[in-house]
C-alpha cells in the first residue's frame, strides 16, 4: 500500500498482480488506466520511430545506386511523418543554388526524379539573387542557415514567398498546406541538400494536420543519416568519374602516341561490352546460364579501357611501323640514294670502258654492245630497287621466291672508295624477308610485351573488390582458347570470359579499322573471314564468335563505325 504525504489526497494505491499500478477510486482508476495507456502508446510509438530510423540509417548505408538512395530518403521521411508529399533538392558544387532531384506526390500520383527515370522539368532555386543571399524562398533559406522551417498552413505564412506552390496548385487542384523543411549536413558541416516534407496526414483519417514538434528531432535524426550516406555516395560517385576521367585521359594518350590508332581503345570498350550485353541476353544456348553482373560489367569496362596501358612503354618507331625499312624514318630513302650512287657507279665503269674502246679503235659495234651493257645492267638495278619498294611497303604474305630474290639481290655488291659493300644490309634483308606484316620478330616481341607490362603496370594498384581482376582481365586479351596467345599462354578453359570477349573485340576492331599505316581499310566481309578462320585454328572462342555472328553485332558495328565501302555485308 503506498498513502502519500500530501493529506488534501484520500486515495489509496496498490499495485495488481502485474505489478501495474492501480486506485481503489474507479473513476481515478479508469483516468490512470488512460494516462498509463497513453505513455505506453508514446513510448511505443518513440521505440518503433527508433527502430525505424535504425533501420532506415542501415538501408541508407548499404545502398550503392545514388538515384535509390535520393528516393529512399524522402520516401523513409515521408513515411515517418505521414506526409503526402515530399522534394529532396541538392547544392549544386559551387554552392550557388538547389537542383530539384527528387519529387513526390502521393495525392497527384506523382513521381519524378531519383530511380524513376523521369525527369524534372523545374527551374532550380537560386541560392543567391543580385550576390545577396535569397532569404524569400522556404528551401534556399534553410540551405543557407541550415536552420529547420515548420509551417502549419504555407498559405498563412508571411515569413516566405509561396508563389510557387501556389501555382502548382492552381494548376494541379492540389492544397499545399502543412510544410516541414530540414537541411541535410555533412560532416563538415556543410548543408548538401534539403529535404521538403508537404501536408502531413493523420493515419486515422487522412485529414491534413500540421507537423508534429517532435517530428523536428525525428527528420532531423533522418537528416543526418541521409546526410552522411548521400555524402558518401557521393563522394563515391565522384571518385569513381574521376578514376573513369584519369583512365579515359591515360586511353587517349596511347591512342595519341600513334596516328594510327586513334580511338582503337574507345571503340574496343564499345564492342567488348555490346558482346557482355547480348550474353546477358541469352536465354538459349551456350550462355543461357551465364550472366554478368553489374560489378562484373563494370569490372570488363575497365579493363577494355586499360587493356593496352602497356604501349605507353612501346616505342613509337614499332607502333606507327607501316613498312617493312621503317624505324624512326623509312629507310628505303637510304636504299634509293644507295642504288643511284650504284647506279653512277656502273654509268661510270663504262664511261671508261667506251673511252678506252675508242682509243683503242675498236668498232661500234663493240661499243654499241657495251652502251646495250651497260643499259641493261642499270635497269636491273632500277628493277631490284622497284622490286625492293614493293616488298617494303606491302604487309600481304610474300612468297619464298620473292624472299629468295631480296636474298640474291643483297649479296649483290658494289665497289666505293676502295671498299667492298653489299647492296642491302643484314638489317635491311632481315626486314624485307618478313613473310607477313611489317613487324620483325624481335619488334613483334616488343609489341608483344605491350600485355605483359599492362599486367605489371596494374597489379600493384589497389582495385576495389568487385574490380580486383582487372589487371588479369586487361592482361589477358592477346591470349587464345588453344593457349599459343601471349604473355601467359593461359588456354582455356582457364581463360577468363572477358579476357575472351575483349580478343575479339580488339582483333574485328583492328581488322576493321580505316587508318592502319600498312594496308586500306579493309572490306567487312574479308575481316569476318580472317575472324572465322581464327575461331577455327583455336585462337578466338568459338560461341563468343558464333553470338557475335548470330546476333548481328558486327554489322550494328560496323554501320556505325565504317565506311559504306567497307560493308558488303547487309542484313
Amino acid at each position: 500500500m503506498i498513502n502519500p504525504d500530501n493529506k488534501k489526497y484520500s486515495h489509496t494505491f496498490s499495485f495488481d498482480s502485474d505489478n501495474v499500478l492501480f486506485s481503489e477510486d474507479k473513476a481515478l482508476n479508469t483516468l490512470l488506466k488512460e494516462v498509463l495507456g497513453k505513455i505506453k502508446t508514446y513510448g511505443e510509438e518513440h521505440i518503433d520511430n527508433i527502430n525505424k530510423l535504425i533501420q532506415i540509417g542501415l538501408a541508407l548505408s548499404i545502398e550503392k545506386d545514388i538515384n535509390v538512395l535520393l528516393d529512399k530518403i524522402v520516401d523513409e521521411a515521408r513515411s515517418l511523418t505521414h506526409a503526402d508529399a515530399g522534394t529532396l533538392y541538392i547544392c549544386d558544387e559551387p554552392r550557388k543554388k538547389l537542383i530539384f532531384t527528387i519529387l513526390q506526390n502521393d495525392s497527384m500520383n506523382t513521381r519524378l526524379g531519383g530511380a524513376s527515370g523521369k525527369s524534372i522539368e523545374l527551374p532550380s532555386v537560386p541560392l543567391y539573387i543580385d550576390d545577396q543571399p535569397n532569404y524569400t524562398n522556404v528551401s534556399s533559406y534553410v540551405a543557407l542557415t541550415g536552420s529547420t522551417v515548420n509551417i502549419p498552413d504555407v498559405y498563412e505564412a508571411k515569413e516566405f514567398d509561396f508563389t510557387g506552390p501556389r501555382k502548382y496548385d492552381q494548376t494541379t487542384g492540389y492544397r499545399s498546406k502543412s510544410m516541414m523543411v530540414h537541411p541535410l549536413i555533412n560532416h563538415e558541416n556543410d548543408v548538401i541538400g534539403v529535404l521538403q516534407l508537404l501536408n502531413a496526414t493523420n493515419p486515422l483519417n487522412g485529414d491534413v494536420i500540421p507537423f508534429a514538434k517532435e517530428y523536428n528531432l525525428l527528420i532531423g535524426a533522418l537528416a543526418s543519416q541521409a546526410a552522411v550516406a548521400l555524402n558518401n555516395a557521393q563522394l563515391i560517385k565522384s571518385m569513381k568519374e574521376l578514376l573513369y576521367s584519369f583512365i579515359e585521359i591515360i586511353a587517349k594518350a596511347i591512342d595519341e602516341k600513334s596516328p594510327y590508332t586513334g580511338g582503337h581503345i574507345k571503340l574496343v570498350v564499345e564492342l567488348s561490352m555490346m558482346i557482355a550485353e547480348e550474353i546477358n541476353k541469352s536465354n538459349t544456348g551456350t550462355f543461357k546460364d551465364k550472366y554478368f553482373t553489374k560489378e562484373e560489367l563494370e569490372e570488363l569496362r575497365l579493363a577494355a579501357w586499360m587493356h593496352d596501358v602497356g604501349k605507353i612503354t612501346t616505342p613509337e618507331y614499332v607502333v606507327d611501323k607501316s613498312t617493312k625499312l621503317e624505324t624512326i624514318f623509312d629507310r628505303i630513302y637510304l636504299v634509293e640514294t644507295r642504288f643511284q650512287l650504284i647506279q653512277q657507279l656502273i654509268d661510270n665503269k663504262y664511261v671508261k670502258k667506251i673511252a678506252d674502246a675508242r682509243l683503242n679503235h675498236k668498232s661500234d659495234n663493240e661499243i654499241i654492245a657495251l652502251k646495250k651493257a651497260r643499259d641493261r645492267d642499270i635497269q636491273t638495278v632500277q628493277d631490284d630497287l622497284v622490286f625492293i619498294k614493293e616488298c617494303s611497303q606491302t604487309a600481304e604474305f610474300m612468297e619464298d621466291e620473292k624472299i629468295e630474290r631480296i636474298k640474291k639481290i643483297a649479296q649483290k655488291t658494289y665497289i666505293y672508295d676502295g671498299i667492298v659493300t653489299h647492296y642491302l644490309t643484314e638489317d635491311e634483308t632481315e626486314n624485307l624477308c618478313i613473310k607477313r606484316g611489317t613487324l620483325t620478330e624481335e619488334e613483334r616481341k616488343i609489341i608483344e610485351n605491350h600485355s605483359i607490362m599492362t599486367y605489371k603496370m596494374l597489379e600493384p594498384l589497389p582495385f576495389p573488390k568487385h574490380l580486383i581482376n582487372v589487371p588479369l582481365y586487361a592482361g589477358g586479351h592477346h591470349e587464345k582458347v588453344n593457349g599459343t596467345g601471349y604473355p601467359m599462354g593461359v588456354n582455356s578453359p582457364e581463360l577468363s570470359y572477358q579476357a575472351r570477349i575483349m580478343a575479339v573485340a580488339d582483333i574485328f576492331e583492328a581488322l576493321t579499322a580505316q587508318d592502319r599505316p600498312y594496308r586500306g581499310p579493309m572490306k567487312l566481309s574479308k575481316a569476318i573471314d580472317i575472324l572465322r578462320s581464327m575461331k577455327d585454328n583455336g585462337h578466338i572462342d568459338p560461341d563468343i564468335y558464333d553470338l557475335f555472328i548470330s546476333s548481328g553485332i558486327y554489322l550494328k558495328y560496323a554501320q556505325k563505325v565504317l565506311k559504306p565501302e567497307q560493308i558488303d555485308i547487309h542484313e
